[in-house]
């Protein structure tokens, strides 16, 4: 499920209620960040976490998380402009985070240890961002919050800041969850992340592979039997429109 690396690359099956043309840019208007996921007969949030409230129960999930994973370090997010957290909430409850950080005059924080790596794609024309500080409450068990998170974080990236390429610092277990589910390739082999104090590969993905499977799958799990990855799960190309203008109000 990886893609072919270019250089000049500029869950469960969704209900009926949700599934419909415009259901993804329904929601209460009026709270910036906010889009409102029905899956499963629950209501799930998705928004922006861009509150001290919100960083904070995003932080605090984050950390649960990696601890019970047996990850170092007590992790916090800061305001700060090049970096956009996202979260899932059920009830209020943050049940999944993900921060997207945008490449910038002070680089991504995966530069750190994989600076070599990611320099080749810092190219005119191109825009580098990644992903970091993903967390998600296993007693959830539907795919689709998790699914849908990913694609706000690609409308936010692609469509909002304009970003070409993704990556993506994982443990080595981890890994053919993001080549299965999503389809990053890895670039050469795992460091040490202090961050964390344990190993991790870079991976990268190329929004021009997104968009391609998100064309050909978003909103038509049906249509896709056999297929591994959370691309079914996403939204639909129309479905996309509306968040995407929803997104631009709100900025």
């Amino acid at each position: 499920m990886t893609h072919t690396k270019h250089a000049n690359n500029t869950v469960d099956q969704r209900p009926a209620e949700a599934a419909g043309a415009d259901a993804a840019a329904a929601g209460e208007a009026g709270e910036a960040g906010v889009v409102d996921l029905v899956t499963n007969n629950r209501a799930f949030g998705l928004r922006m976490a861009d509150t001290v409230e919100g960083r904070n129960k995003a932080s605090l999930l984050i950390n649960r998380m990696y601890a019970w994973r047996g990850y170092a370090g007590s992790h916090t997010l800061a305001e700060d402009p090049n970096r956009i957290t996202l979260t899932a909430t059920d009830k209020g409850d943050a049940v999944g985070t993900l921060t997207l950080g945008i490449d910038s005059p002070l680089g991504l924080l995966a530069d750190e240890i994989f600076r070599d790596e990611i320099a080749p794609y810092r190219q005119p024309g191109r825009k580098l961002c990644e992903i970091t500080k993903f967390a998600f409450d296993p007693r959830v068990r539907s795919k689709e919050p998790m699914a849908a998170l990913f694609h706000l974080s690609t409308l936010m990236a692609r469509d909002i800041h304009g970003c070409t390429d993704l990556f993506i610092e994982v443990n080595p277990r981890h890994r053919a969850f993001y080549e299965n589910k999503l389809g990053f390739t890895s670039l050469g082999e795992p460091k040490t992340n202090p961050r964390v104090n344990a190993p991790a590969y870079l991976l990268w993905l190329s929004y021009a592979y997104v968009t391609e499977q998100i064309n050909r799958y978003g909103g038509n799990p049906h249509a896709a039997a056999g297929n591994r990855s959370f691309y079914p799960l996403f939204y639909s190309p129309r479905e996309e429109k509306g968040l995407i203008a929803r997104l631009r109000e709100n900025r």
